[in-house]
């Protein structure tokens, strides 16, 4: 009787779901990677979506086409809402169907993370986080959005209340995304406003 061979689930398609679906590309086994986008985002490049500096198709590339080679390996484009362990087996949403359960023998969870308001949920609405593609498109529409206010307002006092740009946190994230706000304005909207000057908020940051 020829042996069994073991199912493994991964759920995210991240950098954990995608380096561990590519250590076990040699084993015997079959692989599935579950994730809700099509694509792998590269985060670390999100806050240049966010500035202008990049489109979002150049920082996400198709999971199938990372896994192409990979033959044990199967790519599910769905949202996993539950996992049950006595039956061994994600339940997965697509399109079209809900709760499609998806047996495993191993289940490696690599879902990522979310930015928190540490209960201070309420603060979202006029501080938005930068983990997703939405995220860094918003973010870049709300930063061109204030220069457009401020151009079309004609009260100059209130210039610099609308260029104001405040950063919470000073990781990596909070540090390039400040940086990156002050290169779009010297080397972009320097020379495309008339009533403003941009320069001005480039030389202000809150943190």
């Amino acid at each position: 009787m020829p042996e069994r061979i073991p199912s493994i689930v991964i759920v995210g398609g991240g950098f954990g779901g995608l380096a561990a679906a590519k250590a076990l590309r040699n084993t015997c086994a079959r692989i599935v990677l579950i994730d809700r986008a099509n694509h792998h985002l590269f985060q670390p490049l999100l806050y240049q979506v966010a500035t202008s500096e990049l489109a979002p198709g150049q920082i996400g590339c198709p999971i199938r086409g990372i896994l192409r080679n990979q033959s044990n390996t199967t790519v599910i484009l769905g949202e996993v809402s539950a996992v049950d362990k006595d039956r061994q087996c994600v339940l997965v949403n697509s399109v079209d169907r809900e709760g499609v359960p998806i047996a495993y023998d191993y289940l490696i969870l690599a879902t990522g993370v979310r930015h928190s308001y540490f209960g201070h949920d309420k603060f979202e609405e006029f501080a938005p986080g930068l983990k997703s593609l939405a995220d860094a498109v918003a973010i870049r529409n709300r930063i061109l959005e204030a220069f457009e206010r401020a151009e079309a307002e004609e009260d100059p006092s209130r210039h610099r209340d609308l260029l104001t740009f405040v950063l919470v946190g000073a990781g990596p994230t909070g540090v390039e995304m400040g940086a990156a706000i002050a290169v779009l304005v010297r080397s972009t909207l320097r020379s495309e406003f008339r009533r403003i000057d941009p320069m001005s908020s480039a030389n202000r940051s809150g943190r």
